[in-house]
């Protein structure tokens, strides 16, 4: 089935996010004692927010009655810290304007929450080339779930064998590729030499070097 459609995360690949969350997660933490290691954070890279706040809770036994307040505590935190100091990731403009110049459907699939895409839509200046977006926030399983990838597909009236995924976590990879998407991971450096990006169709270090030659095997 030829490809017609494209998805891409947002968190890691189309902004530099994932350190502010770890920020935001951080500081929120710490207000109940706890001292959050970096290898425990990436440990749970790619979940949503409450399901984030859940696991650690449970594993350092905090009343799960504070949990919906640390959770929006954390969204708050993180909205403005992208406001203030996010950086868009190189190609993001490439990327959108290779699949626009080949008419493909773009959308945006994601585990963060609507006011993010939004706020994300904004600054990166992709609106234009949009033909929807998802979000996991609601759903009842979020990434490693394919759920929030088919729905996106779905808005966009495109079977999954039409569909090419962009993404940078593992949790995101398997989502994609259980949807039975194609999928091109951008891992972040200090974990992109790890054999478990073998599951990906095609394991890039950066949105501006996919091309024609990457397109053509994924059409394949």
């Amino acid at each position: 089935m030829p490809l017609t459609t494209v998805i891409f995360d947002i968190d890691g690949l189309l902004i530099d996010s994932e350190p502010l969350w770890q920020e935001a997660a951080y500081e929120v933490f710490q207000q109940y004692g706890v001292k959050m290691t970096c290898e425990q954070y990436n440990s749970s890279v790619g979940l949503r927010t409450k399901e984030f706040v859940h696991w650690w809770f449970t594993i350092y036994q905090i009343p799960m009655s504070e949990a919906p307040a640390v959770e929006a505590k954390i969204v708050k935190r993180v909205l403005q810290k992208i406001e203030e100091k996010a950086k868009i990731l190189p190609g993001v403009a490439h990327a959108f304007e290779f699949f626009s110049n080949k008419n493909f459907k773009i959308g945006l699939a994601t585990s963060s929450p609507p006011a993010l895409i939004d706020l994300v839509v904004s600054m990166t200046g992709i609106g234009p080339f949009l033909q929807a977006t998802a979000s996991a926030e609601e759903l009842p399983y979020g990434k490693p779930h394919p759920q929030v990838y088919l729905n996106c597909a779905a808005e966009m009236n495109s079977h999954p064998l039409e569909c090419i995924c962009f993404e940078d976590s593992f949790n995101g990879m398997i989502a994609a590729k259980a949807a039975r998407m194609k999928c091109v991971v951008i891992p972040h450096n200090a974990v992109s030499k790890e054999d478990r990006w073998a599951a990906a169709d095609l394991k890039l270090s950066s949105l501006q070097n996919f091309g024609e030659l990457h397109f053509n095997m994924l059409n394949n």
